[in-house]
């Protein structure tokens, strides 16, 4: 999969990042290979070092009456040799096309814990060893059940006094050590050469675009808390939806993605609501992080992560390609800040949406 090339005119128009930016890059790497082998080479690159810990995600439960198993899994954390964070590599439970029919396990003694309750895993994260042996990473969470560590069948469990199950540490399923999501730190400037410091090494070692693979951009919440600018990233993300799609090369395989909700739309257009009175009425919605862009964070009352969260662009290995489709992304949200609404597509949006997406970009701007 390869995403579709950007115009000559988007080449020249818009190539270069100024927004404070994180990103998360889905890669894949090769049979035999793992996330950690990319961790590792790029700490080489950067005279830096690698830190093991876990990384938290959600699946659908097998078990009846289980809806949800939430789980802990192996992640690797890079740091240069100041210390400063360069990147943290992930697995992606999203990425399962390319490895279907995969028996061979890879790297010997990778796990993961799992738990049906979410507080439970916060607290099992803070009190286990990222580094320990699947046997004893629950022992720490025995002691403060006042249990002990059950070993059944390559398992470890651990069941409170009335024998319900705390936690769980299970082998990796097979292959899921290829799957690589590469998040990095807020980039600030030289954003190409940066990425490419991270891909350079990906490509080297063989590591490929998966099957679903999207690229996310996290962009600084702030600005967006205000009336006037949540309400045309709205706009923007729900009426311009298939003019984004299309000029961005979306990839349609990519899970977890979805429109907003009818509702939202209909409630940023009421006139003249204060920020407290449309983030609140934005959260009775229901909003989900799971949609083309994520606004949860915005409208939350405490939010984890400060930041609008673009997830359309397309799975990339080539830092230019990135840095393009996301200069796009970065002047529209910008085009968001202006006070004038952001208009709904008109008929050039169809059968020119890159270009109609550039003019929408500059309209308004410096008004």
């Amino acid at each position: 999969m390869r995403p579709a090339p950007l115009t000559t005119r988007q080449e020249a128009t818009i190539d270069t990042l100024t927004s404070r930016i994180g990103f998360e890059i889905e890669l894949l790497a090769p049979a035999g290979s793992d996330r950690q082998a990319l961790a590792d080479a790029v700490a080489d690159r950067s005279d830096g070092r690698v830190r093991r810990s876990f990384h938290t995600d959600s699946e659908p439960s097998p078990v009846p009456g289980v809806g949800v198993f939430r789980h802990l899994s192996p992640a690797f954390d890079v740091v240069d040799g100041a210390g400063a964070p360069v990147a943290r590599f992930v697995d992606d439970i999203t990425l399962t096309s390319d490895l279907a029919g995969t028996t061979a396990r890879g790297r010997q003694g990778w796990y993961r814990v799992l738990c049906d309750e979410p507080r439970l895993l916060r607290l099992i994260e803070r009190c286990t060893d990222p580094y320990a042996a699947l046997p004893d990473v629950l022992a720490p969470v025995a002691e403060l059940f006042g249990s002990q560590v059950e070993l059944r069948g390559g398992a470890a469990r651990v069941n409170d006094a009335t024998g319900a199950t705390v936690a769980v540490a299970m082998p990796l399923p097979a292959g899921r050590e290829r799957p690589c999501e590469v998040i990095t730190p807020p980039i600030a400037g030289d954003h190409g050469w940066t990425l490419d410091e991270l891909l350079t090494p990906a490509r080297d070692l063989g590591f490929t675009v998966p099957a679903e693979a999207a690229v996310h951009l996290h962009l600084d919440g702030g600005p967006f808390r205000r009336s006037t600018a949540f309400a045309n990233l709205v706009r923007l993300f729900g009426h311009w939806r298939e003019p984004l799609w299309e000029a961005l090369g979306t990839n349609t395989a990519c899970r977890r993605l979805a429109p907003l909700p009818v509702e939202l739309l209909r409630l940023v257009e009421h006139a003249d609501q204060s920020w407290t009175e449309l983030s609140t009425a934005a959260r009775g919605i229901g909003l989900t992080k799971y949609a083309d862009v994520n606004l949860t964070q915005l409208v939350a009352t405490s939010p984890v992560r400060d930041t609008v969260e673009v997830r359309i662009l397309p799975g990339a290995l080539d830092a230019s390609d990135i840095v393009r489709r996301a200069a796009l992304v970065e002047r529209l949200m910008r085009r968001c800040l202006d006070d004038s609404p952001v208009p709904r597509p008109g008929a050039d949006a169809v059968h020119d949406p890159a270009g109609a997406l550039l003019a929408l970009a500059t309209a308004g701007v410096g008004r």
